[in-house]
């Protein structure tokens, strides 16, 4: 069986590492180099940089970030954020970085994916989704009526299925968590695995930040539907929540920030519970 990953995760804003609640509520936690620096110390098996307003404030890729980081740490590191062509790809991977991570772009131009993989090869194309569990307010949710010509009328949420619990569905979002789309996460993740996504950043918006757990059923359902690997994001507060997200999440990687950042654990630690629960980890 291969080894399950720890991954820290660093979001960016104005050049600062924040955390919030389901992206809002910033606080500060730090230089995101030193963060870096620290994370690679303790054996953390990837890194990720997510700069999390620049879709939404329409701003460059933080190449500066990239360099700075790539010269002191040697671990995997996937960087995301205001991606919008083949070109900030390039410059990010020239920059050090070994993987991208794409959403908002991706929403927009689904075909950017196939022809990023076809660049760059499907290893180093994450494709994230930001889900949320589906609510009565979701037809206000900005449709996505181009879809219908373009090959993607499959993954439009068709919001005449029960809401979940009874009807299991999610939707996604863009923009750093900002803009609400009627895509069925599933399927969505389906077709991007189709056209070339090397794996998947899966985030639960209903419990990012909250430190109550991911969303299993989320995860799971993911996990079961497509044959990359899945890193389960959003909600870790305890070591038992990063045991969960593996065990009966069946992710193939854990994102943590919160317990991390703020030094409630440590990477080793992390890893160290979850040998002791019979998951496969590098130490």
């Amino acid at each position: 069986m291969l080894a399950k990953r720890v991954i820290p995760c660093l979001d960016v804003k104005d050049g600062r590492v924040v955390k919030g609640v389901s992206f809002v509520n910033l606080r500060d936690a730090g230089d995101p180099v030193e963060n870096a620096k620290f994370y690679d110390e303790q054996g953390a098996d990837e890194l990720i940089f997510l700069d999390i307003t620049a879709s939404h404030e329409k701003r460059k890729i933080i190449l500066d970030i990239v360099e700075k980081t790539a010269e002191d740490v040697f671990m995997p590191l996937t960087v995301g954020g205001g991606i919008k062509s083949l070109d900030d790809i390039r410059d990010l991977l020239n920059a050090g970085c070994d993987k991208v991570s794409i959403n908002t772009t991706a929403v927009k131009d689904p075909f950017f994916i196939s022809r990023a993989a076809e660049r760059f090869g499907s290893q180093c194309i994450v494709v994230a989704i930001d889900a949320k569990r589906v609510a009565d307010n979701m037809a206000d949710a900005t449709g996505e009526d181009w879809f219908s010509d373009s090959g993607m009328k499959d993954v439009i949420l068709d919001m005449a299925i029960p809401r979940v619990p009874s009807g299991n569905q999610w939707a996604i979002s863009t923009h750093g968590g900002r803009k609400m789309k009627r895509i069925n996460a599933v399927r969505w993740a389906k077709k991007m695995e189709e056209l070339g996504a090397g794996e998947f950043m899966l985030t639960s918006m209903d419990k990012d930040g909250t430190k109550d757990g991911y969303d299993i059923e989320l995860t799971r359902t993911i996990s079961e539907s497509v044959s990359i690997p899945v890193i389960a994001s959003g909600g870790a507060g305890t070591l038992e929540h990063l045991y969960d997200g593996l065990a009966f999440g069946k992710a193939d990687a854990v994102l943590a920030a919160s317990i991390f950042h703020f030094r409630e654990y440590t990477v080793r630690q992390a890893k160290e519970y979850l040998r002791s629960r019979d998951i496969p980890v590098r130490l």
